[in-house]
């Protein structure tokens, strides 16, 4: 007689489907964000306005999409990830929708706080949803989950290029609207809050709290804003390495010499810039599953490091065209693994009962980032120094590994083992 199989054993399939829903709902408002450039020359060629001033509409998505994550997160904790992702589906596609009509930036302005808004509430449910769903595998799914906005969404470009180049960006604009807000909903409808016997049972190696701490609690423990000024740091550096890609393929006198890859030819600069969400889409479920073995802390320092040393290889060694792109996708794979790592480290750190809004917290670092780098590109523009801003930029990812094994590991460490300690008598 064969034994029963164990309660996991009926729910693997349900964590996987559960994995792929948020995948799938992460690539469906990866648009907003990484399609929008498409957009802006047709925009400014229909109304003559500034590219700056279409821009702009950009920067509001960005700052509302991070800035209120915390809030997206919070309600998913609260009310559960369906009613959350429901609700933002509904407003990116609102967005786009809008974007079809729009005849002023005003509109275009509001459109994009109102898909920044719904793009972060679905993110934070998302990432929540996959933080309680693989207590066990952490890293892993994060990682996946976080490629769906980055690696998945690429598949999408060509199809919105062509919209546009024969129907018009307005229908592109409704078109993809209309359908990624209703694959959203469609999506949401199949999410299901996790159970006990389903949230696996993989033997885990990275350590977890023993108990779960309330949402404005961790803003009180060093331990997270330890991860949040490591989190700045990397995304920050990584942000003014990819903003001096072009200055620096022009000084090295490279930005238009073509490279062969796999039988892919491109011009070096263009090279660089294409493969950006791939590499960086692979790091995040690579760095995770590396996370999930070796522990949080050890996976980061191997990735900062790396992206340090790539960035210094790529200042002294980037005359060469081929070594341009090859190291400039090093750069791009060591630092997408942020987006995997630190919400992983968070619920381990804090528990996941609000896993959504502690990730949601961590993320601001990303508008702290790039508010920061914006500043610092224009004081580079005036003194036309973009090396010294290269080498910033590896002397903070080397700051970063450093707290990771010398700081943050040890600190992570005592801050569990006080959790895991029984009470003091009274």
């Amino acid at each position: 007689m064969e034994p029963s199989p164990q309660p996991y054993a009926r729910g693997a399939d349900h964590r996987w489907m559960q994995l792929a829903l948020c995948v799938l709902c992460m690539a469906m408002i990866a648009n907003l964000q990484y399609g929008w450039s498409l957009f802006v020359t047709p925009i400014a060629a229909k109304f003559q306005w500034e590219r700056t001033a279409i821009q702009f509409a950009f920067t509001v998505f960005i700052l509302t999409e991070t800035w209120l994550m915390p809030l997206g997160g919070y309600c998913a904790d609260r009310f559960g990830t369906r009613p959350v992702v429901v609700a933002g589906g509904i407003l990116a596609g609102i967005s786009w929708t809008s974007n079809a009509y729009a005849d002023s930036l005003t509109v275009f302005y509001v459109s994009a706080a109102i898909g920044g808004i719904g793009v972060g509430a679905v993110y934070a449910a998302c990432i929540g949803h996959a933080l309680k769903w693989f207590r066990d595998r952490r890293g892993l799914a994060l990682g996946l989950t976080a490629a769906g906005f980055g690696t998945v969404s690429a598949a999408t470009v060509l199809p919105i290029y062509s919209v546009i180049q024969a129907r018009g960006y307005e229908n592109a604009f409704l078109y993809f609207g209309l359908g990624q807000g209703l694959i959203v909903l469609l999506a949401a409808i199949a999410l299901k809050p996790h159970t006990k016997d389903e949230i696996g049972t993989h033997a885990m190696r990275a350590q977890q709290s023993a108990r779960s701490y309330r949402p404005l609690e961790v803003l009180g423990v060093p331990v997270f804003w330890t991860m949040y000024l490591m989190f700045f740091l990397v995304a920050a550096a990584g942000l003014m390495a990819i903003t001096q890609l072009a200055p620096i393929a022009k000084e090295y006198k490279v930005a238009n010499i073509p490279v062969s890859i796999l039988d892919l030819t491109l011009t070096a600069l263009a090279f660089a810039l294409a493969i950006d969400r791939v590499f960086s889409g692979l790091a995040r479920p690579f760095f995770g599953w590396v996370s999930d073995r070796m522990g949080r802390e050890n996976a980061m320092c191997i990735a900062f490091g790396v992206e340090a040393a790539a960035i210094v290889a790529l200042a002294q060694c980037g005359h060469d065209p081929l070594m341009f792109v090859l190291l400039t996708g090093l750069i791009f794979f060591a630092w997408g693994e942020i987006y995997s790592l630190f919400p992983a480290a968070c619920a381990d750190s804090f528990g996941a009962e609000y896993a959504a809004t502690h990730a949601g917290f961590l993320y601001t670092a990303k508008g702290a980032a790039a508010l920061f780098v914006l500043q610092l590109s224009e004081l580079v523009s005036v003194i036309g120094d973009w090396q010294a801003m290269f080498y910033c930029a590896a002397g903070m990812n080397a700051m970063a590994a450093a707290l990771a094994l010398l700081v943050l590991k040890p600190m992570r460490a005592r801050q569990l083992a006080a959790a895991h300690a029984p009470a003091a008598p009274a």
